[in-house]
């Protein structure tokens, strides 16, 4: 299994020098490429084998299945979105790739730019539909932070967060904490760290995550991370955060005392 924090597609392409342009097209932009796959058959292989958010698939392909039958068998497997890209047009073919509920449906030749939009539109519509709702009562108006570009999109137990122009997969357990400065919070890994044009309070409703616990105005630890703690502040991997006191009563209540 790969551990490429990149979004990564799986591509289905039977024109040899096409797939390359499109792989070295993608690679680019900052994609993760598997494939490409010639047929129905070493799609469903490879699909099998690797973590796949998005499928991008020609419809007129070699082997005993096309494009859409193909997008069919995978489907059947494990939901992702799919977008077609493909040289027919005709209503026949549009009307059987409908029947799949494609993300997108781009002829050939598609520009770089058309890709991009496409690909970030689909993972950002299929994320949306697969993150945990919030409770009805306490479900927030749209306000400017929710409409950020920086956006934070959950899937399972990883985040994908806006970096660089693309979405980069962070595990939940990889993060440390978040430390707030005026309208930014900064999300640390052990690896890295990712600045996000949300306040504090905005960021810990959107992740979802119940090991994320607010110790200070402008600060919340990983409770599983912490190293150790004191009156006034707790250790996450070796840095000092600031335990302020009317933050400290839900902070102990998740330890267990004996």
């Amino acid at each position: 299994m790969s551990s490429d924090t990149r979004i990564q597609i799986l591509l289905v392409e039977d024109e040899a020098v096409l797939a390359l342009d499109l792989c070295d097209t993608l690679e680019a932009e900052g994609y993760a490429v598997v494939g490409p796959a010639r047929n129905g058959p070493r799609a469903l292989e490879l699909f099998g084998q690797h973590r796949i958010d998005i499928l991008l698939c020609d419809i007129h392909i070699q082997g005993p299945w096309d494009g859409i039958e193909t997008a069919r068998r995978l489907l059947a497997e494990r939901p992702v979105p799919v977008i077609y890209l493909t040289a027919m047009a005709d209503k026949d073919t549009l009307d059987r790739a409908l029947t799949t509920t494609p993300a997108a449906y781009l002829t050939k030749p598609a520009t770089t730019a058309g890709l991009r939009a496409a690909i970030e539109v689909a993972f950002h519509t299929f994320a949306r539909q697969v993150a945990p709702a919030p409770a009805a009562e306490s479900a927030p108006l749209p306000d400017r932070e929710t409409l950020s570009r920086e956006s934070i999109l959950q899937l399972d137990d990883h985040v994908f967060i806006k970096h660089n122009y693309q979405f980069v997969r962070v595990p939940l357990a990889d993060i440390l904490l978040l430390a707030a400065d005026n309208t930014y919070t900064t999300l640390v890994t052990p690896t890295r760290k990712y600045a996000l044009r949300l306040s504090l309070g905005a960021v810990l409703e959107r992740l979802h995550f119940v090991q994320l616990v607010r110790i200070h105005r402008s600060y919340a630890v990983n409770i599983q991370r912490v190293e150790a703690f004191s009156e006034t502040e707790a250790t996450v991997a070796g840095q000092a955060v600031p335990l302020g006191r009317q933050y400290k009563e839900a902070f102990l209540q998740h330890f267990h005392f004996r």
